[in-house]
């Protein structure tokens, strides 16, 4: 009982000095999916977060402003988070994106 009494007077020092509980937020890896299909990529996403994150945005590359409409006519130059990053599921994912055949800037 003095056990739980310890830890309730420790949680509420911690409140009164505004401590935060350890966040619980799942955390991935972003894989390095540069040089494959768009579509592919965002699947990766899905896969790999088991649809905890399952909307990731893209960009064309070259400035242009293509919108992107088949998914698998794309290749991804880059990402944000950059592969090797950590992310969750609240951060912004995009791709990088040219159409396949061309040249990554």
């Amino acid at each position: 009982m003095k056990t739980a009494a310890f830890l309730t007077a420790v949680g509420l020092v911690g409140a009164a000095v505004g401590l935060a509980p350890p966040s619980s937020a799942l955390t991935w890896k972003m894989p390095n999916l540069i040089g494959g299909d768009l579509q592919s990529a965002q699947d990766s996403i899905q896969w790999l977060t088991s649809n905890q994150v399952w909307y990731t945005s893209s960009s064309d590359a070259t400035g242009r402003g293509r919108e992107q409409f088949d998914d698998h006519n794309w290749l991804v130059c880059y990402s944000t988070p950059a592969p090797g990053r950590m992310f969750t599921e609240s951060t912004s994912i995009n791709f990088g994106v040219v159409k396949k055949g061309e040249v990554c800037p």
